[in-house]
């Protein structure tokens, strides 16, 4: 049997597909980053499939079960809290190893908070580069150094407890002037953007304490 992603909803639960729900209803088995986060989603559309936890810390020790339940023909479908796995989340290892043993993959098309993020920002689409987390410490000083001439727009992703520490290292190395946009809560009931300068994003947050969930998107180096 093929290893199913499924991407399941960044907040508001009505963003499943039929398809999505009718995969994880019919698995053997749903490996989870958190079951308890997931199992609410689940009882939600009455989805009663196993579910075990598959996250960054345990990955690697679940990773040759998980190739053994495909050898036996298990169907398998694996989620992550909110969006797609793989995007930030834990997938990339099982996908790559489970392709090498001669499983196919099928990704389920859903939710992604990079896409709407990019979107609403305003910012040119046609390219783009998708940072996801930067790096905390190490490599952090040079992947800014790198982003501060990137000609296509970026998407980061951000904790509310570093968006103001982030947007202050950005202005180190980007014009203050270059434009941003952020967004919080994507999908979900208190959702909002903010759309500015650098600059103007770091005093508003030093007004406005960041809360949720946070996509960046900042201009492209050579936009006006």
């Amino acid at each position: 049997m093929p290893l199913y992603i499924v991407p399941t909803p960044i907040g508001n639960l009505s963003d499943i597909t039929f398809r999505a729900i009718d995969i994880l209803k019919n698995s053997d088995i749903i490996f989870a980053e958190d079951t308890r986060t997931s199992k609410k989603l689940l009882n939600h559309y009455s989805i009663n499939t196993k579910i075990e936890s598959f996250h960054k810390y345990n990955e690697h020790f679940k990773l040759n079960s998980i190739l053994k339940k495909l050898e036996s023909k298990d169907k398998i479908s694996v989620i992550s809290d909110a969006g797609t796995p793989g995007i930030s989340d834990p997938g990339f290892l099982l996908v790559r190893e489970s392709l090498a043993s001669g499983y196919e993959v099928f990704c389920l098309p859903g939710p992604t908070a990079l896409i709407p993020a990019i979107i609403q920002s305003g910012f040119p689409t046609d390219r783009f580069v998708f940072e996801g987390f930067l790096p905390l410490k190490k490599g952090r000083k040079k992947r800014l150094e790198e982003l501060a001439n990137e000609s296509r727009t970026i998407i980061i992703y951000e904790s509310p407890y570093r968006v103001l520490k982030s947007l202050q290292q950005f202005i180190i190395y980007f014009d203050p002037n270059r434009k941003v946009s952020i967004v919080r809560e994507l999908t979900k009931k208190f959702e909002t953007q903010f759309r500015g300068t650098i600059s103007q994003a770091i005093e508003f947050y030093k007004k406005n304490k960041p809360k949720g969930e946070f996509v960046i998107c900042i201009s492209s180096s050579k936009e006006d």
